[in-house]
Parts: structure tokens; C-alpha cells; sequence
């Protein structure tokens, strides 16, 4: 590398003048890097861009099938109780329902410890609450029937009761001892009859159980015990309460004297809220695509270098800047194109039942060029939404369509959005220039960025060496001029003498 002096014999600001003679690569070198900082910004706009379509091209799986049309929603006579709700399988009509039991966990509440003048802490041991047998088991048993479980825990005097809740709680209970209530709670960790549970002793006096408060005359207990329905005639169990039966959820809640009535219908409501939530969805990506491409033009405006930034305030730059991204996407051909796929997919019309069908057939419309607001030419109202001021007060036609004929509804629906996601899908698929699921040429714009990155490079390493070129001329015309001056003063002083 070349020794870069300053004109210390020539007097010349050698520094500025190596910087003027190499300026042309400098600016050709910021040329590049200002590129390649524009389309980082882009490949950043597209990403942003990118993940809005392909939410909407996810959304559409919620549509684009007409199971996702056959909505039902349930009601009871009786709130009280039971809880209903129905599935798009359920049928709609009314049933009957009896609640002959409901769910019960197994509980049971241990009588006071007697421990003497001093109250039982966890750590106090059997002996000293009054259990003066030897070793024993005691014997928890979970479950009725063939399904029972039975597990055994040895007992000795000097076991404590935290020892012995937390023998309960490993044996498949759920067991506490409460201090301040000098009591025992043992509760099944199962509802219903599975989790139903009984304690024993093998010690033949019992006073293990009588001392812990757990023997029957001094315990409480709850039996566990299943639910028990009947609907349509025809009884169900269940251990927690909860039956799912031919598309209906029932929770029960208590038992019914006589009979209650279920009733369930197509739910015009939640389906006329879920296709107004697929308008939304697909207002807010076709708008935002829009805005997009005829955003303000940036002409002039290019990435500053780290000179020009420092000449600036903080939001001078934030707001040059903010004017070059918002223009990134303006005329963009690819956004163009998907603009006009998604416009061309919701006006298409489709046969139903012998009748072409198509979105203004249930007043769903743009309002045109001429009406809409900037930016919103291809968005669609529903007449009659009443959160919608620009078609609040006209006609409401999909609300009617749908109490006349969902079924109707439900086909066009499905072969409208299932024709949107195709044309998606085609455009997400994966190319020689574009990854899957990107509807813009990322893989492209990688490359370029990295043919960026070279010519950066290349650019440096010859600025780099034309700046070690001249510095060596100027260090070799320094050396003359010193030898020059060197020798003028001896040829002075020989003279002087």
C-alpha cells in the first residue's frame, strides 16, 4: 500500500487532490450502492405486499367449499339447562331433550382431626393423631366395576400427612390438608363414575381412617356419577356432561322435570357476517394494492449517501426516504397483473341451477371510477350493510337471498372464491424467478442484489487502486523535490561561504 504524505515540500493539499482525480469511480461506486439500497427497499415492499395476498389466498379456505355455507345455530327452551350449539352437520328442525342426571366428581370431605390440645400441621405424624396400630396399608381404590383401579399405600406410625397427601395425590387422587379446618379434601382428578374413588384400611380396628377424619362416620362423600341424557327418545352417557351427538353439542346442566325443546336453523346471520368478513378482507388487500401502484411518483428522489445524510436533519432523511418507498410498486407491471387477476376473478358470473349468476345479483357492487373514493375503484359494497355509508339505504339482496335460498348462495359463493384462489394459486406458484407462495420474482431480485454486492466490490477495489496509484506518484514527486531542496541548500551554503 502506498505511503500517503501530505506536500509537505510541494505545498499542495495532496489528500483533495487524489479525491477529485478518483471522484469519477466514487460516484460511479455510490451509483451502484444507491441501487442496490433501492431495491432492498423493494424487495422489502413486495415482502409486505406479498404476505396481504397470501393471507387473502389462505382465507379463501373458509369459503371456497359449500360445507363452509351450511352454517346452523341452535337454541333451547330452557337456558337453564343445558348449553347448545350446533355444527354445520346438525339438522335443522326441532328435537327433544330430557337431562335425567347430570355429571358429579367424586368429593370427599375428611372430618375434624382430633391431635390432642395441639392443632395437626403437615408435619405432624400419624401417632400423634391418635393412630396407635403398626404398619398397614391403606388401600384407594379409583373407578366401579371391571374398569376399577386399586393402589396401596404402607402406612407406619411415623408417617407425616404431608407424607400421606402426597402418597394420596401420586395414587391417582387429588387430596390437601387444610390447617386451619383441621380436615382432609379428597377429590377424583376424573368427573363421573370413572373417576369415583374409596378408601380403605387393612388395619382391623380402623383407627387409621377414625384418627384422618376418613372413616364413613366422620367423612362426607359425594359419589361420582355420569350424565345422563335423553334425545329423541334414546338415552346417552357421559362422565363430564359434554355430549356431541349428530352435529349437536350439549352441555348438561341440570336436571329437567319434563321435557325441553331444541331448535335448530340455518344461521342467515353468521352467514351473512361471514361473507361481509370476506368482502372486508378482500377490500383491505385490493385496496392496499392499488394505493400501491399509483402512488406519487419519486422522480429525482434517490437514496442518499452517508455524506449527503449527515448534510440533512433526522427527518429530513426520514421523509426523502419515505418518499422513494412509498413510491417502490408505483406502475409495477407484476402488481398490475395480480390487480387485474383478482378484478377479473370476482366479476366473472356462474351458472346456478340453469341461471348466470353473479355478485350483483346480491346487490354486491363497486361503486365505478367515477364514485369511489381514491384508490377504491375495485372494492365491493353490499347494499344494504348498514355499516357501509356509501350502500347503507339501498336494497339489501343478499340478506334476502339468503333467508330465500342459501343454497343458492352457498354455490355461487363457493365457485366464486374457489376461482379466486385458482387464479392465486397459479400466480403463487414456484418459477426459475420466484419462490412458492410469492406472486413477485423474489429469487430475481436475490440475484440482482448479489450482482449488486460484485459491482460494489469492484468498483472499491479500483477506486482503492487508483487512489494508491496517484498517492505513489505524489510520494515519488515529494521524495524529488526534497532531494531538490536538499541539495539547492547545500549549493547555497557552499556559495555563502
Amino acid at each position: 500500500m502506498a505511503i500517503r504524505v501530505s506536500g509537505l515540500n510541494s505545498g499542495l493539499d495532496t489528500e483533495s487532490i487524489v479525491s477529485a482525480l478518483v471522484s469519477s469511480y466514487s460516484v460511479k461506486k455510490d451509483k451502484v450502492i444507491k441501487a442496490q439500497t433501492k431495491l432492498s427497499w423493494k424487495q422489502d415492499a413486495w415482502k409486505d405486499a406479498n404476505a396481504k395476498i397470501y393471507s387473502l389466498y389462505t382465507s379463501l379456505d373458509n369459503f371456497r367449499y359449500e360445507k363452509s355455507y351450511n352454517l346452523k345455530k341452535a337454541t333451547i327452551s330452557d337456558a337453564t339447562k343445558a348449553t347448545i350449539s350446533a355444527s354445520n352437520d346438525a339438522f335443522t328442525g326441532s328435537q327433544t331433550l330430557n337431562i335425567i342426571d347430570v355429571a358429579q366428581t367424586a368429593f370427599m370431605t375428611g372430618g375434624k382431626i382430633a391431635a390432642g390440645t395441639e392443632k395437626a400441621t403437615s408435619s405432624s405424624k400419624l401417632s400423634e393423631l391418635g393412630y396407635t396400630g403398626g404398619d398397614t396399608t391403606l388401600t384407594l381404590t379409583v373407578g366401579t366395576g371391571e374398569d376399577a383401579k386399586t393402589e396401596t399405600i404402607d402406612i407406619t406410625a411415623d408417617m407425616t400427612l404431608s407424607d400421606l397427601v402426597t402418597q394420596l395425590n401420586e395414587k391417582g387422587v387429588k387430596a390437601n390438608f387444610d390447617s386451619t379446618q383441621q380436615r382432609i379434601y379428597i377429590n377424583a382428578k376424573e368427573s363421573g363414575a370413572a373417576g369415583h374413588f374409596s378408601i380403605t384400611s387393612d388395619e382391623s380396628t380402623n383407627t387409621l381412617l377414625s384418627a384422618l377424619g376418613l372413616d364413613a362416620a366422620s367423612s362426607k362423600m359425594i359419589e361420582g356419577k355420569n350424565a345422563e341424557i335423553e334425545l329423541n327418545g334414546v338415552t346417552y352417557t357421559s362422565n363430564t356432561g359434554s355430549f356431541s351427538i349428530n352435529g349437536l353439542n350439549i352441555q348438561a346442566n341440570a336436571k329437567t322435570e319434563s321435557a325441553v325443546t331444541i331448535n335448530v336453523q340455518n344461521d342467515t346471520q353468521g352467514l351473512y357476517d361471514k361473507i361481509k368478513d370476506f368482502f372486508s378482507t378482500y377490500n383491505s388487500v385490493i385496496n392496499e394494492l392499488q394505493s400501491l401502484y399509483n402512488a406519487e411518483s419519486s422522480k429525482g428522489y434517490e437514496p442518499l449517501t452517508e455524506d449527503e445524510k449527515d448534510a440533512m436533519s433526522d427527518s429530513q432523511v426520514e421523509k426523502w426516504e419515505k418518499k422513494i418507498k412509498d413510491s417502490l410498486l408505483r406502475r409495477d407491471n407484476t402488481l398490475g397483473t395480480i390487480i387485474n387477476t383478482m378484478n377479473m376473478a370476482m366479476s366473472k358470473t356462474f351458472e346456478i341451477d340453469g341461471e348466470k349468476v353473479g355478485l350483483g345479483n346480491f346487490g354486491i357492487q363497486t361503486l365505478g371510477f367515477l364514485n369511489a373514493k381514491e384508490n377504491q375503484q375495485y372494492a365491493y359494497h353490499i347494499a344494504g350493510d348498514a355499516d357501509d355509508e356509501d350502500s347503507a339505504s339501498k336494497t339489501d339482496k343478499l340478506m334476502k337471498a339468503l333467508n330465500e335460498d342459501p343454497d343458492k348462495v352457498a354455490k355461487f359463493f363457493s365457485q366464486l372464491t374457489q376461482d379466486l384462489y385458482t387464479e392465486l394459486d397459479a400466480k403463487m406458484k414456484s418459477t426459475s424467478m420466484s419462490s412458492a407462495y410469492k406472486v413477485y420474482n423474489d429469487k430475481e431480485m436475490a440475484s440482482e442484489y448479489s450482482d449488486y454486492t460484485k459491482q460494489i466490490k469492484k468498483w472499491e477495489d479500483k477506486l482503492h487502486d487508483m487512489e494508491d496509484r496517484y498517492f505513489k506518484q505524489f510520494s515519488a514527486m515529494e521524495k524529488a523535490l526534497a532531494q531538490l531542496n536538499s541539495k539547492s541548500s547545500a549549493l547555497t551554503g557552499m556559495i555563502g561561504q
